[in-house]
């Protein structure tokens, strides 16, 4: 049986010169291959939207399709914090979804934690669903969730007003009492400024070296599907085409009768064979 990571444990990477790892996951396979590896934590993320259900951005996703995701993430990890995303909804109309629906990830879904986008303008959210007693990771700069009100996916950060906005928010977060920070889409600058000020652990995406980890989609990490990863991420194997050329083989001995062979197939004893005959022609 494997120490299972805790919330302090998380913390501790805050201290040491080692980044901290993280990644996204999403199904009971690859939390298997995680856990036989020294990842501290995973999360179930809103991304899952596009990368498992094929909607355009993370805004249509449900609790209910999350957490069956994080459900079978939970059943093939028993080391990594899991940390769930909250998808968008879930606690942006008030105080009690808020705080009912982390609950479900952690009763229900086997998490350990949940994430949030947003700043200061969330803070009481924050606040409630840590005093129910379920840690909280926040995320700031890029949020995904806002991608209607953004227009689009944008950098955040580059302008004054922007980065002191930011900055005041991680300050916030901090004080508010979560365990971690993502800071995603922002100047490599700002991301330090805010590593080096804030007590918690900063896991950037698209945020430069400085922060105190690193989270990547698994998804982009080994190109999964046939398009540019984004600019923060690195495409470690093509998995489409591998994927691709194992799937043309397959078909190809299908139709040219190579699969399935002997080895492939199971066998009747003659003797138990020409019982059968005799039987049907006696039908």
């Amino acid at each position: 049986m494997k120490n299972k990571i805790t919330i302090s444990d998380i913390q501790k990477y805050k201290d040491t010169q080692v980044p901290l790892s993280t990644i996204t996951v999403y199904d009971y396979p690859t939390s298997l291959i995680i856990n036989s590896l020294e990842i501290p934590m995973v999360l179930v993320g809103d991304s899952a939207s596009m990368v498992v259900y094929g909607y355009n951005n993370t805004t249509p996703i449900t609790m209910d399709e999350l957490l069956l995701i994080t459900k079978s993430v939970h059943r093939g990890i028993d080391r990594a914090l899991i940390v769930a995303d909250m998808p968008f909804m879930s606690y942006q109309p008030s105080n009690v979804d808020a705080v009912k629906n982390a609950g479900k990830f952690i009763k229900k879904g086997g998490a350990g934690a949940v994430k949030l986008e947003g700043g200061v303008e969330y803070l009481e959210r924050i606040l409630k669903i840590i005093e129910a007693g379920i840690p909280v990771m926040g995320h700031l700069g890029l949020q995904p969730q806002s991608i209607l009100k953004e227009s689009g996916y944008k950098i955040q950060g580059k302008s004054l007003k922007e980065a002191l906005k930011i900055y005041n928010d991680a300050i916030a977060l901090d004080q508010a009492g979560v365990f971690a920070i993502v800071l995603e889409g922002i100047p490599h600058e700002l991301a330090q400024i805010i590593t080096e000020k804030i007590s918690v652990p900063t896991i950037g995406i698209g945020a430069g070296k400085k922060c105190d980890g690193q989270i990547q989609v698994f998804h982009d990490l080994i190109g999964s599907f046939d398009s540019k990863v984004p600019k923060h991420a690195k495409k470690y194997i093509n998995n489409y085409t591998i994927i691709q050329d194992v799937l043309e083989n397959y078909c190809s001995d299908v139709v040219n009768k190579k699969f399935p062979n002997k080895t492939n197939s199971v066998a009747m004893s003659p003797a138990e064979l020409l019982k059968l005959k005799k039987k049907i022609e006696n039908i």
